[in-house]
């Protein structure tokens, strides 16, 4: 069972007074990280995306979910674009918009309004629609839930779960929604397989079990697949009707019966104490850091002051550790170098994989294309190229993600000698707008020729052998139109129309490779373009974490050097005042240090 995680309280007065220390020894690099630890504390959101394929529900769930009418509700595909619900005092909306220049903008817009906006909506203005912000009084977002209701993977418009997924790294938790009408199927756990790969805090929900009798047998079979293809995801199942009503009639029981309450005590384990923990660990290890920054220069300082024979032996072990550390910064080639080469090689990897994924999927549509009739199949056949595009872009995706914590840990053995290096986060938020919709695959003539196209084919073909065995005929004293050219031109018309029939399909077989080709190509380009644009994020926020990484350690080298050299310098009469400052602040350094260890404690135990 995991441990409670320390106060909120303890942990922001652990954070400041380490600050006052590091203030009064004028390290603004580690004010910074300090104030970074602070605002992760001191920010409660916790984002929980809901996604799933078309029509399970997942509009209704958040509506039941929060006791709003927030998300759009319908048979059709209603949720068009991302849809954000947090906490605010007064029911407010606000659509965010993306300009030509990269920029966001955003627009208010009329809280009835809310479940009808579309990315043509008119309050867009001719802008792509990157999101809709809506806030609402709820006591279950005010301890800090943000709700993400997500466009159906596979739904028009958005042809691959690709922009979907670009949600997940930096989410809290992921519910991924699949009604109880039928078992998860290739596709849907294919995409269940992309989000555990992202996110470690998914749950799958069985939706709508109200309206299947035999959803229990669907869960069964459901447990059965996670367990053969090795996913450990809790299932619940779920009924938005049944939560509506327990609500409405204020019953507990029926409340329970609707799963919400199983759902409640996810968030709660799986998300709230989960992140609360991390972000304890994560503050104990920036103050044990600081500490020992802080330690080194103090330390080195009250040496010299108390033996000025100890205090130059001092200096010359930390003139040692100065080059040392220059030797380390010195090799910021090394590792930029390392950080180059991996991002050049996980690009060339990335872009490889991308296209033999959608090679194959071309190469298996066209073998199925000169098998029928694509004209006649056209329909299954985009639905099954959609799905299949959408496997391969969502595993390079999640491909390219591994490989960038792979690479982030490559780069972080540069530093190794110096002691645990904190790896950097890269969950980066901001990019689900990068990936924009690709055009719909293009239509295909169903090949369905009329009874006067017919007739025409079949007169057309059958005109030259009437003629010609008229013609012969007349020799044995028959008239040009006897039976036997009529039988002949029969023929020969039946004939010519099963050739031309044929040709047909041949046509339409080539135009339907055409335009598979076109569409993967248009689906290449824009997850290609997503790739590149968060390839060189992920490389900037790691040049710029290992830097500040490689700047500290020198800095505090030389801030412990200054401070050892200027005490040689101290008179006598100044030098017992200051050495009793320096060991109160060594012992109020000493005590911060234990106290982040002791914070640690409950969340390395969880």
């Amino acid at each position: 069972m995991a441990a409670t995680p320390a106060p909120a309280s303890a942990v922001m007065s652990l954070l400041n007074e380490t600050a006052i220390l590091a203030r009064g020894a004028e390290r603004a690099d580690i004010l910074s990280k300090l104030q970074t630890a602070a605002d992760r504390v001191s920010d409660p959101r916790r984002r929980i995306v809901v996604v799933g394929h078309i029509k399970q529900g997942k509009s209704q769930f958040v509506n039941s979910l929060l006791n709003l009418e927030v998300c759009s509700v319908g048979d059709d595909e209603t949720t068009a674009v991302p849809t954000l619900v947090g906490n605010a005092p007064q029911p407010q909306a606000q659509l965010v918009l993306a300009d030509a220049d990269g920029s966001t903008r955003r627009v208010p817009v009329p809280i009835d309004q809310i479940t009808s906006v579309t990315p043509t909506s008119p309050l867009a203005q001719g802008r792509e629609v990157v999101r809709l912000e809506i806030g609402v009084p709820s006591p279950l977002l005010a301890d800090g839930l943000v709700i993400v209701d997500t466009p159906g993977v596979g739904g028009h418009g958005n042809p691959h779960a690709a922009s979907v997924l670009g949600l997940l790294p930096a989410s809290d938790a992921v519910l991924v929604l699949s009604d109880a009408g039928t078992e998860l199927n290739a596709n849907e756990m294919d995409f269940l397989r992309q989000v555990r790969g992202l996110c470690p805090s998914v749950a799958l929900l069985i939706s709508k079990t109200d309206l299947y009798p035999h959803w229990r047998q669907v869960v069964e079979a459901n447990r059965g697949h996670l367990q053969r293809a090795g996913l450990d995801i809790p299932m619940i199942a779920v009924s938005s009707l049944l939560r509506s009503h327990a609500l409405r009639l204020q019953d507990e029981q029926l409340n329970v019966e609707s799963g919400f309450a199983e759902i409640y005590q996810f968030l709660r384990d799986a998300v709230v104490a989960r992140r609360d923990s991390d972000i304890v660990e994560s503050v104990a290890y920036d103050v044990r850091s600081a500490t020992e920054h802080l330690a080194l220069t103090l330390g080195s300082e009250l040496a010299a002051l108390r033996d000025p024979s100890k205090g130059a032996a001092a200096v010359s072990e930390l003139q040692k550790a100065k080059l040392a550390a220059e030797e380390l910064h010195k090799r910021t080639s090394q590792w930029q170098l390392t950080l180059g080469d991996g991002i050049a090689d996980l690009a060339a990897d990335i872009d490889h994989d991308l296209r033999d994924r959608l090679r194959r999927v071309v190469r298996e549509a066209e073998e199925w294309v000169d098998r029928v009739d694509p004209g006649q199949h056209w329909e299954q056949l985009g639905e099954w190229l959609r799905d299949q595009t959408g496997t391969a872009v969502g595993d390079n995706f999640v491909m390219a993600h591994e490989r960038a914590l792979w690479l982030a840990r490559q780069v972080a053995e540069h530093f190794a000698e110096s002691g645990r290096v904190e790896m950097p986060n890269l969950a980066l938020d901001g990019l689900e707008d990068l990936l924009a919709p690709v055009d719909e695959l293009a239509d295909l003539d169903a090949g369905k020729a009329g009874i006067t196209q017919k007739v025409l084919v079949g007169m057309r073909g059958s005109y030259g052998g009437v003629l010609m065995f008229g013609m012969i005929t007349t020799v044995a004293g028959l008239a040009l139109i006897n039976p036997i050219s009529i039988g002949a031109g029969v023929l020969l018309g039946t004939k010519a129309y099963r050739d031309d029939k044929g040709q047909r399909v041949v046509q339409r077989r080539h135009e339907a490779k055409v335009a598979i080709r076109r569409y993967v190509e248009d689906v290449s380009f824009q997850a290609n373009k997503e790739s590149k644009d968060r390839l060189r994020m992920i490389q900037r926020t790691l040049r710029d974490h290992f830097t500040a990484v490689a700047d500290q350690a020198l800095r505090s080298i030389n801030e412990s050097l200054r401070a050892a050299s200027e005490a040689a310098n101290v008179e006598s009469s100044q030098r017992t005042a200051r050495a009793a400052e320096l060991e109160q602040r060594l012992r109020k350094v000493a005590e911060l240090r234990e106290r982040a260890e002791q914070l640690a404690l409950p969340a390395v135990s969880r």
